[in-house]
């Protein structure tokens, strides 16, 4: 009430004089007229009204420029309140229209004499604190053979410039990002960073906020691809860590501080998940990096990653185990089937060999055997040995049969590498009468011992996958 009380006082004379000679020219034209028109007369009701309502209307504009002059430090002038505040005539512009021009006027004269290259805490002998946030949209993909990952993510940072204050009922601007060349912001990197970009569609996807006491809020959608050192001995059933790493490329640890915004350090979109990996966790922490430069404090954040072993479970290890199983029916089919025995052996290998590479693609050439590149290999070696069975079961049946018969100089060369007893039995076996039944001994050990190793094979490896 004593706003509007003085802002009735500051009318003045002016607009009284105003006031009281429109009513005298209407008046007299009015009576002027040869036909007086009793429209164009004013009452005595009329003429009270208007006299009261006119400077209650200046009035209130007069209360509106005082109210912008207090929220911004300007006083608007008469062509922001409009073309003329004549009397019968409404005012172009809108309150939000001079406001809008005035945060103008008070950005203008904020920067006015502002030095974008100083820190905010230039002079004053302490570091600028730089807090910082992130919110992870999606992961992936997660490349082993150039070991890397990507992610798509809000990158917030936030900090205190007092140079950039303001008074006033608005407690926050929201800016153009055209500012962001005329203010002082952190130069941020990412120390692992391979290649990082800014979403531009439909538009660069920044947004700057500065509040009243001048905190800053510089939030940008980011994504970024770093690096992440893999251990891939026990792959499939690896754990990996990929970490982020970020500081300031010029600043040292005496001009610029990096914390984690506390309570939504890194975040992440509900729903959000891996194709391959499971999120464990993702702690995170602050070091100071010390390079030839200086120290230099950093941020790290680690996502634990566990690969899923589903697929592979389906597309390596089931396939492979069922290959053996199949290598070792051979035993079952007759030993004078020779054709037949050795293209199950050769077709079992040559599957083995497509399974394994195909299996090592996406994989880099690292200088140690992997777990799966281990279980590839004993999967090998149960195929090749059932080769290695029929040959030797094949060539004592041949012995047997007197097709291959030994001669003397072959006797001489047995004779001299055991003792006698050895000699003895070797000669019962290979020895071309009737009753030798050596072969089919051979073969019923095989059958036996085949199935029992091929059964512990298989199920060590689905149970160790599995546990894996």
């Amino acid at each position: 009430m004593g706003r509007r009380a003085s802002c009735q006082t500051q009318l003045g004379a002016n607009t009284r004089r105003r006031v009281t000679t429109w009513v005298l020219l209407k008046s007299r034209r009015s009576g002027a007229a040869s036909q007086p028109d009793a429209g164009n007369m004013m009452t005595p009701r009329e003429l009270s009204l208007f006299v009261i309502l006119v400077p209650l209307t200046m009035c209130k504009y007069r209360f509106h420029a005082l109210e912008i002059r207090a929220a911004t430090g300007f006083a608007p002038s008469e062509t922001s309140l409009g073309p003329t505040l004549a009397i019968g005539r409404v005012p172009r512009a809108t309150v939000n229209d001079i406001v809008s021009r005035n945060i103008t006027m008070v950005l203008e004269n904020l920067l006015m004499n502002y030095e974008n290259s100083q820190l905010p805490t230039h002079g004053k002998g302490v570091p600028t604190v730089v807090k910082t946030n992130i919110l992870i949209r999606s992961m992936g993909p997660v490349s082993e053979l150039d070991m890397d990952y990507s992610m798509d993510c809000y990158f917030r940072q936030s900090w205190r410039d007092s140079r950039l204050s303001f008074l006033g009922p608005i407690k926050s601007l929201s800016l153009s990002i055209k500012m962001l060349e005329r203010i002082w912001r952190p130069d941020t990197y990412f120390y692992n960073g391979k290649h990082s970009y800014v979403h531009t569609i439909t538009v660069p996807n920044k947004l700057l906020r500065i509040s009243q006491d001048g905190d800053i809020l510089y939030s940008m959608r980011l994504t970024i691809k770093a690096k992440c050192p893999m251990e891939l001995r026990n792959f499939p059933m690896d754990r990996q860590s990929c970490p982020l790493i970020m500081g300031s490329y010029a600043y040292t640890s005496g001009q610029l501080v990096y914390e984690w915004q506390e309570g939504s350090s890194v975040n992440f979109v509900p729903g959000m998940a891996l194709s391959q990996f499971d999120l464990m966790g993702s702690p995170y922490r602050n070091l100071t990096f010390v390079r030839r430069e200086g120290e230099f404090s950093v941020l790290q954040v680690s996502f634990n990653l566990q690969r899923h072993t589903g697929y592979f479970l389906i597309q390596v290890y089931v396939p492979c185990v069922l290959i053996v199983v199949l290598s070792w029916v051979s035993f079952w089919i007759h030993r004078e089937a020779t054709s037949d025995r050795v293209g199950l052996g050769i077709t079992t290998v040559l599957t083995l060999s497509t399974i394994s590479l195909d299996s090592r693609t996406d994989l880099p050439k690292v200088r140690y055997a992997t777990a799966l590149d281990w279980f590839l290999l004993m999967s090998f070696g149960y195929c090749i040995a059932t080769l290695l069975e029929f040959a030797g079961v094949h060539y004592f049946t041949k012995v047997g049969s007197g097709e291959i018969p030994l001669d003397d100089e072959e006797w001489e060369e047995w004779e001299g590498i055991g003792n006698e007893e050895f000699e003895d039995t070797f000669r019962t076996m290979i020895s071309c009468s009737p009753q030798a039944v050596h072969p089919e001994i051979l073969e019923s050990s095989a059958r036996r011992r085949g199935s029992l190793m091929c059964a512990l094979y298989s199920v060590s490896s689905i149970c160790y996958l599995c546990q894996g």
